[in-house]
């Protein structure tokens, strides 16, 4: 049964995940960490808790998304998987961050890509990958069908969704993906969003202004 631990950081105020069993074995999903100060939060969450951190995920490559990036590579080892779309915006990350005022230096190691219907496993739990573009071109959102939750990134928020005016990203794509992704979940499945409070799908459905 997987654990989900949330962390709220950098100046963007953007929600890192991190997941982990029973044997203390982990995922890291979007490390947002920008200042040294939560970076050592991050780590001595993993140290206190005596996790062992194997996989770092991106559900998409935004700047607030990928701060972390490099720092979780250095400390702990791990490779980055993403879906390959994102690749573009992973590169251009950096110029996003001087333009706004955000420098930081990149992760550039090897790249391992996810697609449509993968299974990212941790032991015996599994997270199904969903492509929802819209918000980015390859956005994904992780779905713990088991447990009933989704790591959701900048999909869709409380009584929101991700925005829509950044390079790639497309306002009816992304209805259509929550529409045709998401909504057809359960209704009591979790969403963990990349900002803000968690909701549910069921919440959405019935009181999202913009579906």
């Amino acid at each position: 049964m997987l654990q989900v631990k949330a962390f709220t950081f950098s100046p963007v105020q953007e929600n890192t995940y991190v997941l982990y069993n029973e044997q203390g074995k982990a995922i890291i999903i979007d490390p947002g960490c920008y200042f040294s100060a939560e970076q050592e939060t991050l780590k001595n969450f993993i140290k206190d808790t005596k996790l062992q951190p194997l996989q770092l995920l991106n559900t998409h490559c935004h700047l607030d998304h990928v701060f972390g990036n490099k720092w979780v590579h250095d400390e702990f080892g791990l490779e980055l998987y993403l879906h390959t779309l994102e690749q573009p915006l992973l590169e251009r990350a950096p110029f996003s961050g001087e333009r706004w005022g955000l420098p930081f230096e990149n992760y550039k190691g090897p790249l391992h890509f996810l697609a449509e219907g993968d299974t990212v496993k941790l032991g015996n739990d599994a997270l199904k990958v969903i492509l929802a573009p819209g918000h980015s071109p390859g956005s994904i959102c992780f779905y713990c069908e088991e447990q009933g939750f989704l790591i959701g990134g900048d999909v869709l928020f409380h009584e929101s969704i991700g925005r829509t005016d950044l390079p790639g990203g497309d306002h009816d794509t992304l209805l259509n993906s929550i529409r045709e992704k998401l909504f057809v979940l359960p209704d009591d499945v979790l969403v963990y969003a990349g900002h803000g409070i968690t909701t549910t799908i069921g919440h959405e459905k019935k009181h999202n202004p913009f579906l």
